[in-house]
């Protein structure tokens, strides 16, 4: 490997990258947000590459999600603490019934660019650029819009910072409370079909909570109980603004990205000899990749020797994005190459980007084909006796009408009445609850059964 450092991927070649009209204003720009603060801190990735690092080894399981773009226009307190509730409300089902921790990473603060399938995009007789995410150019289909403007990336950071900032009070003051766990239902849930079952599972929760508290064990005495940990993600997409944002550990002398603890790479940008991965392989963050239909076995194990060549437990996520019909296919290739090198990896699913079609000029996630690509997920992991160690999902915690069916069953002529997404659709809360339910059934079936037949833990 050639000598690392937080620029060297400039030498490299790069896809997905916006063309910068104004060079000079771009490094202007790149250059000031070099003196800026850390939004992140080493200390904390490495907290969270340690509870990965047990996710790897089985002990864990790994819940990320959040926006499929964030956005400018829809920045503000509730939106957060909608999401935020309705991520804990995952959580809180995952853990209770996999019984073992739910390491929890939010798509969020930081999830700005996006790739995209084209540079262009075309209306009629007009072709402008391709709407990149909030941190490159605008999604108004006009010229003006279009072009990339460096100014955005500083913009980008504020609202990061301001995001984390309130999720660090909520993770930390007293929101997140266990006995706070009928409060985090979101009201226009109330008469859906998820709402019995959370407060049932809410009910036995406060009934565990009493009985704590009636033996001298409180949130006041045992800050698991009052406050939780609580971690930001991100496509590390515009190597620009990461390489800004990039820094030495004092206490270490490591270099980390501080735009957010955890990245991942695209299932578009993870060529080997390309910018993203020489970028990523000399941070010292939990990284994440994407792997699609594309990824052969041998490339997976290349781009496992380059990302993580001391096979550091909780250094790589593999991020399985196949789609229903692939991954049955697909994935045991990739699982059964990993297991005989010997690699330590946390394997999570991503039911969404393989599941995009287009219903009423919509494009649309079915939820059947999300719960698919799950259970399939889980039945092949469970067939070659590895674990399956998390969830990868868009979700919001507001009632949008974006992805289609799940049990309140949204139609696609029902998609046009709140699709606010900018760029793929999302679950909703609703929805969002509903697989975090289906999903706890085959955590606790494996939970007591293994592979080979026998009794966990026997």
């Amino acid at each position: 490997m050639t000598k690392w450092s937080p620029n060297s991927w400039r030498n490299k070649p790069i896809l997905q990258v916006p063309a910068y009209p104004d060079a000079a204003a771009l490094a202007e720009v790149e250059a000031r947000m070099s003196t800026y603060p850390p939004l992140v801190f080493a200390g904390e990735a490495r907290k969270l590459k340690k509870q990965l690092a047990a996710v790897a080894e089985g002990n864990g399981f790994l819940l990320q999600g959040g926006d499929c773009a964030e956005s400018f226009a829809e920045h503000g307190a509730d939106n957060i603490r909608d999401f935020f509730r309705a991520f804990l409300q995952m959580a809180v089902v995952l853990t209770y019934a996999g019984s073992q921790p739910v390491v929890k990473v939010g798509r969020i603060a930081g999830q700005f660019a996006k790739p995209r399938s084209s540079d262009n995009e075309t209306k009629g007789d007009v072709v402008l650029p391709s709407y990149r995410g909030d941190i490159i150019n605008g999604i108004e289909f006009d010229e003006a819009s279009r072009i990339p403007d460096p100014a955005r990336q500083e913009m980008v950071y504020r609202q990061s910072a301001a995001t984390l900032n309130l999720l660090r009070a909520f993770a930390q003051g007293g929101f997140a409370n266990l006995e706070n766990v009928h409060k985090w239902m979101l009201g226009f849930l109330s008469d859906s079909p998820q709402a019995e079952r959370y407060q049932e599972l809410a009910n036995r929760i406060s009934e565990t909570v009493d009985f704590m508290r009636a033996i001298g064990i409180t949130g006041e005495s045992t800050h698991a109980l009052r406050e939780t940990d609580f971690y930001t993600s991100h496509e590390g997409l515009l190597l620009g603004y990461e390489e800004a944002l990039t820094r030495v550990d004092s206490t270490s002398g490591d270099w980390y990205a501080t735009s957010g603890h955890m990245i991942w790479i695209g299932d578009r940008t993870r060529q080997p000899d390309h910018a993203h991965v020489e970028y990523c392989r000399g941070i010292k963050n939990p990284l994440g990749l994407k792997c699609g239909p594309s990824l052969s076995p041998d490339g997976l194990i290349e781009l496992i020797d380059i990302l993580n060549p001391e096979n550091e437990p909780g250094r790589l996520t593999l991020i399985a994005r196949f789609g229903a019909e692939n991954v049955g296919e697909y994935l045991p290739k990739l699982i059964r190459a990993v297991e005989k090198e010997g690699r330590k990896v946390v394997w999570s699913c991503d039911p969404m980007h393989g599941n995009t079609v287009t219903a009423a000029g919509y494009k649309t996630r079915p939820f059947d084909r999300i719960l698919k690509e799950v259970q399939t997920f889980f039945e092949v992991h469970r067939a070659e006796g590895s674990h399956p160690g998390g969830l990868h999902v868009e979700m919001t915690g507001k009632n949008v009408t974006e992805c289609t069916g799940g049990a309140r069953a949204i139609r696609d002529e029902e998609l046009r009445d709140r699709y606010h997404t900018h760029c793929d659709p999302r679950l909703n809360a609703d929805q969002a609850l509903e697989l975090s339910f289906l999903v706890a059934e085959l955590l606790k079936r494996d939970r007591e059964v293994l592979p080979a037949g026998k009794v966990a833990n026997g």
